[in-house]
C-alpha cells in the first residue's frame, strides 16, 4: 500500500522521426579553368579623429567615472549611515528596556 510504484519503461508519445542515415560522399578537387573575378569591397569612409575629438572623448570618459564613481560612494555612505542609525536606535531601546526593567 505505501510502497512506490514505480513505472515500468515508458513508450514515447509523440510524433517519433526515424533515425536519418548519412551516406558518406567523394570529395573531388576540381582547378577552375579561368580565374575567378576579385570582388570589389564597398569603399567605407575612414574615420579620422581629429585632436579636439580626442580632448572631447577623453572629457566627457572622465565625466562619467566621476559621475558613476559619486553615485556608488553616496549610495555606500548612505548604507553606512542607515547602519548607524539603527546601531544607535538599537542600543537606546535596550538601554530603555534595561533601566525600566531595573525599576520594577
Amino acid at each position: 500500500m505505501f510502497r512506490p510504484k514505480i513505472p515500468a519503461m515508458p513508450q514515447p508519445t509523440g510524433f517519433i522521426t526515424p533515425p536519418v542515415v548519412i551516406e558518406p560522399t567523394a570529395v573531388i578537387q576540381h582547378t577552375p579553368t579561368s580565374p575567378a573575378p576579385v570582388p570589389v569591397a564597398p569603399t567605407r569612409p575612414t574615420v579620422q579623429l581629429t585632436p579636439g575629438a580626442v580632448v572631447a572623448l577623453v572629457g566627457s570618459g572622465t565625466a562619467v567615472v566621476l559621475v558613476v564613481g559619486a553615485v556608488l560612494v553616496s549610495m555606500l555612505l548612505a548604507v553606512a549611515i542607515t547602519g548607524a542609525s539603527v546601531a544607535i536606535c538599537a542600543l537606546v531601546i535596550r538601554s530603555l528596556i534595561t533601566s525600566e526593567a531595573k525599576h520594577r
